[in-house]
């Protein structure tokens, strides 16, 4: 193990037992709160998907909640920070623990909070378009709500069915809808929080969107969300369409020009034919061909068949999105595709990087270098204002010395990377600390109580 996290994971002994039995004593005496101990229940609540990383499954696979709460109410979430804090009890907030980085994993035992029953639309401004939802809510019933009035969400992760929006916006960065709309973290996403502090006796309190940047994508480290407001867009109604192109280097143009294009995209995602082929049968084979999948406004559908026809592709159009229960576009892309690659293989894991301009050169020098052990599944995404292609490359776990040696290669042809086999916020991020995350924590969490370990700048 790396001896940064080694000495990590090792700056928190665990729990004084004394101490836990007084704070679970003073919880007990809350109406709206549960308190869950069974060992299997503990263990369950402790993880998330990191296992699509060997390097996070060795180094979290003993780590366990010695407590789980489940609070109803803000009141009672309150009462949770503040006996955390009073008996420096390490407090770890849960979504639905659809994370890949063990943002949700408990390093040093203590308390998992689940946020799930603060699940509540509170407000939807009609003229805006702005919504308050509580944090505990899944993203497949806000974008429902949000579909009644004409709204829908701008950005979805893969998961997006089973997700919550507190756990997207604390632990996630981008997905469906990052082609037009770019990353979480962009200015105008998130425009206000409702956050409780981990103090002695906890504060509730109303961020604007400046103050509530420093907690987007802080894994819960550095203050506790119980509602937030974010802006949608009008609803659409996406058509999904396939295109299979022979040939890498215009596949790559391909969907380039497709982002380039006049037309309003949701998605544009392509995968190398042998990705193709062990995706769900439901989408059908390669037949020897890369496949674009896209989602696209239904006056965009021509447009995007004319370009197929120029680029010598096939174009397939499956008409109007709609709830396939599973068996949509959507679920094929981002980190779903990682995740339908290793139930076929297990050995399979993944990177994360923005690929330097122009891309296919890169592309090709690395698929030179590391040949079948390399897969490339494509993203389109708009950053700082800028089409890109951004690669979640799959890759073949050959050992860390592997992985570290095609990280470094990676960086050396310019590429970005946003390591996903790391478990603090700033390794996965660009590698620096953030000074207003820390700043946060300073004035949100004193004692440094929630998900220690997590926020390299407080160590």
């Amino acid at each position: 193990m790396d001896c940064r996290y080694q000495f990590v994971l090792a700056v928190w002994p665990m729990t004084s037992t004394r101490l836990l039995a007084d704070c679970c004593a003073e919880l007990t005496a809350v109406a709206d709160l549960e308190l869950i101990d069974a060992p299997v229940e503990l263990k369950r609540f402790s993880r998330d998907a990191y296992d699509f990383s060997p390097v996070l499954l060795e180094q979290l696979e003993g780590c366990c909640a010695e407590v789980v709460v489940r609070p109803h109410t803000v009141a009672a979430v309150a009462v949770v920070a503040g006996a955390c804090t009073r008996y420096g009890i390490p407090l770890t907030l849960r979504g639905s623990g659809t994370g890949n980085y063990g943002q949700c994993v408990p390093l040093q035992g203590g308390v998992v909070m689940l946020m799930g029953e603060l699940s509540k639309v509170r407000h939807l401004d009609p003229d805006t378009g702005v919504v308050t939802v509580e944090s505990g809510c899944l993203l497949r019933d806000l974008d429902q709500h949000l579909s009644l009035h004409g709204r829908q969400l701008r950005l979805l992760p893969s998961s997006w069915r089973s997700a919550s929006v507190g756990g997207f916006v604390a632990g996630g960065s981008g997905g469906i809808g990052s082609v037009r709309w770019g990353f979480l973290r962009d200015p105008g996403h998130l425009l206000a929080l409702e956050v409780v502090t981990a103090e002695d006796s906890p504060q509730q309190l109303q961020l604007d969107a400046a103050g509530s940047e420093a907690l987007n994508h802080a894994y819960g480290s550095n203050g506790i969300i119980t509602a937030l407001s974010l802006a949608t867009a009008p609803a659409v109604p996406w058509q999904e369409v396939m295109i299979d192109c022979e040939d890498w280097s215009k596949a790559v143009a391909l969907a380039l020009r497709c982002t380039r294009a006049a037309v309003d995209l949701h998605l544009c995602s392509l995968h190398e034919r042998p990705i193709v082929d062990q995706l769900p049968q439901w989408c059908g084979a390669s037949n020897g061909q890369h496949r674009l999948l896209l989602l696209v406004a239904p006056d965009g559908v021509s447009t995007l068949k004319r370009l197929a026809a120029e680029a010598g592709a096939h174009c397939r159009v499956w008409g109007p999105e709609a709830d396939r229960g599973g068996t949509g576009l959507r679920e094929l892309t981002w980190n779903h595709t990682t995740m339908h690659m290793r139930a076929v293989d297990p050995d399979w894991t993944y990177l994360q990087m923005l690929l330097p301009q122009p891309e296919l050169a890169a592309m090709q020098v690395l698929k030179q270098q590391w040949g079948d052990d390399l897969l490339w599944h494509l993203e389109a995404v708009r950053q700082q204002g800028v089409q890109r292609l951004a690669a979640l490359p799959i890759v073949r776990w050959r050992g860390r010395q592997s992985l570290e040696q095609l990280m470094n290669d990676c960086r050396q042809l310019g590429a970005v990377l946003f390591n996903p086999h790391v478990i603090t916020v700033e390794d996965g991020g660009l590698g620096v600390v953030d000074a207003d995350q820390v700043a946060a924590k300073r004035r949100y969490d004193p004692k440094g109580v929630l998900n220690p370990g997590k926020l390299r700048g407080w160590l």
